[in-house]
């Protein structure tokens, strides 16, 4: 990890460490939400309304009121209370848009990945794309209106998860749900970066 200066922490003399992290997921599924819920600036989006040549591309089925899409990516910051600075990049969940996922994954250190339980399919590449890479990553299970409630087990069953893998509910709209949900991502990742180190030392 690099240590660089926020702002907040230049004007008080002192640098800060920040990590990049990912926001993935499906189409709909909550990633621009929760950039925007936790982000203490004004959150960067790259968002396009969704018109009718997305017909029979986008399944809106399950998110009828959507009427954006994120095109490139969304970014915001947060400050933990421990003065950690997490750079938060959502990623685009249409598979037409995935060529920006290479270029967004760079000197990332986890991801999130969101699900939504009635659509768990849509994750899946997900799953796939950071298992494949050996990116620490956590399930974060959005809770729709409307969606059934399924325990940690089922979800993991579902996605083929190992066990250290942390599956936590959320409702990304609330901020303090979902900076939770970055605070458990930064627990994980520390505990896989221990782990790694100890297996390199042994």
């Amino acid at each position: 990890m690099e240590s660089v200066r926020s702002d907040a922490a230049a004007q008080a003399g002192d640098s800060a460490l920040t990590v990049k992290i990912l926001v993935a997921g499906g189409f709909g599924v909550g990633k621009t939400t929760l950039v925007s819920a936790v982000s203490e600036i004004r959150p960067l989006r790259t968002e396009e309304a969704l018109t009718e040549k997305s017909i029979g591309i986008d399944d809106t089925t399950a998110v009828a009121s959507k009427t954006t899409t994120t095109v490139a990516m969304d970014f915001g910051r947060i400050t933990l209370p421990n003065g950690l600075v997490l750079f938060v990049f959502g990623t685009p969940g249409q598979d037409r848009f995935w060529f920006m996922w290479d270029e967004l994954a760079k000197g990332a250190l986890g991801a999130v990945v969101l699900v939504d339980t009635r659509r768990l399919a849509d994750c899946f590449a997900s799953v796939d794309y950071f298992e494949r890479r050996g990116v620490p990553f956590i399930i974060g299970v959005n809770r729709f209106d409307g969606a059934g409630r399924h325990t940690h087990d089922q979800v993991r069953d579902a996605l083929d998860l190992s066990p250290d893998i942390p599956v936590i509910d959320c409702d990304v709209r609330d901020r303090e749900d979902a900076k939770r949900v970055l605070i458990t991502l930064v627990e994980h990742i520390m505990r896989t970066m221990s782990a790694s180190r100890q297996a390199v030392t042994y």
